[in-house]
């Protein structure tokens, strides 16, 4: 198994089913390096007893930091449920941050369907499976 950097994030209306999701999967999650928002990462971690990387909360700059590791080729995918029906006021950071993953390939699921069908691919955490870098 191909041990992947993802990043899990979650606006506050949406904390509760990123926990959920992260104990669904705790196995995969257990073999991933993870990074985090602030109030994210601390949920999980508290939660799971997984080790998370924090960064900052997304309003305090934390969306920007994940945004880096995307630029630097750091991290492999991002977990981000984020709430439609609420704007956030960091919301150009989440725009941002999602435009990131379509510049660089990375994948992103914004919902749990999407992320139960991105970590249980076959190709996740394959060896074989590289994902196409582009050259700026």
């Amino acid at each position: 198994m191909n041990r992947k950097t993802v990043a899990l994030v979650a606006h506050d209306h949406k904390k509760a089913e990123l926990l959920e999701w992260v104990k669904t999967h705790i196995e995969c999650m257990r073999v991933c390096d993870l990074v985090a928002t602030g109030t994210t990462g601390g949920l999980i971690a508290d939660n799971t007893g997984l080790t998370v990387e924090r960064y900052n909360s997304g309003p305090l700059g934390g969306d920007q930091q994940i945004g880096a590791l995307i630029a630097e080729g750091r991290l492999d995918a991002l977990i981000f449920f984020w709430d439609p029906l609420n704007p956030a006021p960091h919301d150009p950071d989440v725009k941002a941050l999602l435009r990131l993953c379509s510049v660089w390939n990375v994948p992103v699921a914004c919902s749990s369907a999407t992320a139960d069908l991105m970590i249980t691919s076959p190709l996740f955490f394959s060896t074989d499976y590289v994902r196409l870098k582009p050259e700026y």
